[in-house]
């Protein structure tokens, strides 16, 4: 039976710069697969540069965990291995052939398979990735079964993507890929919608697919969020989750045997000439996605929108798990006594301007801090943005304390770093409260390892 969850606190940031709902299609010729982006993965390489790859042949596997692969989103020549400090390695670039040639995987019905089966073929495709677990928001071990999966069907960050007008024609690919999910876990698959999506999911051919509705602003959106009011994680569970275009990957993989790495991002923000949608190939060159673009010269651009999103290079490249490109100004001046004025542009969180005088306004942020990092204050700012059964005051604390035993009591394997991002936002303190989250899962990780 479909819940439909009330989420009360939290805080949509209206901002300017949505994307339109027209898809254009974005070519682009350079490829990045970035190890960074798969946290916890220690990458041992598999190719040198100069080698020729297809799309899903092994760039790199995981020293911890060898039978986790990466494999390249397109065919081609591996041009670059870019190393920083320690020889750590930062990027694998890759230049696109003129004909795309894919690895075979061999198509099949995952209904037919058994869970091994099932996994091999995810697992060797490279697509394997796509699945991380809860706690710690690492890649999925293929060795473990969660106790269920979760899927948020809906984005509700500043500028996100809409994810039912992007998946609105490839339910079928859904359908098969929830069908290979199904395999993976002996609970169910919990797919987050709001109440007025059109996203229409064939719950009948397994009864373990279970749908459920969240209204209220952000992070209702959060697979965290979701979780926490569904099915809470208790110590020594795993919770696994994905994206919803993931699903779609996966489906093309058991219908065609070829790892199609490609998916349609949101192009958005004030700094934008045309928001829209594109239809691009995962790890694309960014500079190659905003070509069109011609206001970038004082632009922040961020893979990922504007709470938990990376800032990138115009030369970078787009994350494994972004869907999204965000473009806002940068902030780089000071403003004399600018708590004194009226404030009617300004965005605040509380009454401090009159700009909340108009609740439906549209705002053009941009990157500036207005101030520095101070002693933290308990004023209840984290409360009213924190929809989840947790203190989040206290556990930043323990965090900060590396004080286990409370991180554990105060809940820390439920939250991500990506849960924590509107206490960052509305914080007056100005700490990196995401970072500090994250510092506190991989010491916990570390501890139990």
């Amino acid at each position: 039976m479909p819940k439909t969850i009330k989420i009360r606190k939290g805080l949509d940031i209206k901002l300017m710069g949505e994307a339109s709902q027209t898809i254009t299609e974005k070519t682009s010729n350079f490829f990045a697969l970035k190890p960074a982006d798969f946290h916890g993965v220690i990458p041992k390489l598999s190719v040198q540069e100069g080698d020729q790859v297809k799309a899903g042949s092994v760039l790199f596997h995981d020293k911890n965990n060898e039978r986790i692969v990466f494999t390249s989103p397109v065919s081609g020549e591996v041009t670059q291995i870019k190393r920083g400090a320690r020889r750590v390695i930062q990027e694998i670039c890759i230049r696109r052939s003129r004909e795309m040639e894919y690895e075979n995987f061999g198509s099949a019905d995952p209904n037919t398979l058994s869970r091994d089966e099932v996994k091999d073929k995810m697992v060797r495709s490279g697509i394997w990735p796509v699945i991380r677990q809860r706690p710690f928001s690492i890649v999925a071990n293929p060795l473990q079964t969660p106790k269920s999966i979760f899927i948020s069907c809906f984005d509700s960050a500043p500028l996100a993507p809409d994810y039912g007008f992007i998946l609105k024609d490839r339910l079928g690919e859904c359908q098969t890929g929830l069908a290979a999910l199904a395999k993976l876990t002996d609970g169910k698959i919990y797919l987050g919608l709001r109440p007025d999506s059109k996203l229409a999911f064939d719950q009948s051919g397994n009864s373990r697919i279970e749908v459920n509705y969240f209204t209220g602003p952000h992070p209702s959106g959060n697979v965290g969020v979701q979780i926490c009011h569904v099915d809470p994680i208790n110590k020594g569970e795993i919770v696994w989750y994905l994206n919803p275009q993931d699903l779609v990957t996966i489906g093309q993989l058991f219908q065609t045997g070829r790892y199609d790495a490609t998916r349609i991002i949101a192009l958005t923000g004030s700094m934008v000439t045309h928001p829209c949608y594109c239809r691009i190939v995962r790890g694309s060159s960014v500079q190659e996605i905003i070509a069109d673009d011609d206001q970038t010269d004082n632009a922040r651009i961020i893979s990922g929108n504007v709470l938990t999103g990376k800032s990138v290079d115009r030369h970078g490249f787009l994350g494994f798990y972004d869907h999204q490109i965000t473009m806002i100004p940068e902030g780089k001046y000071h403003e004399f006594l600018g708590w004194g004025l009226p404030g009617f542009h300004k965005y605040s969180t509380s009454r401090t301007f009159f700009s909340w005088l108009t609740p439906g306004k549209k705002f053009r942020l941009d990157t500036n801090m207005h101030g520095a990092e101070r002693a933290m204050v308990m004023a209840g700012q984290f409360e009213r943005v924190f929809p989840m059964d947790i203190y989040p005051n206290h556990l930043i604390k323990a965090i900060l304390a590396d004080d286990i035993d409370q991180m554990e009591a105060l809940g820390i394997y439920e939250v991500d770093e990506e849960d924590f991002a509107l206490c960052e936002f509305v914080d007056t303190s100005k700490m990196e409260i995401q970072a500090i989250v994250r510092k506190g899962l991989d010491y916990i990780r570390q501890e139990m390892s």
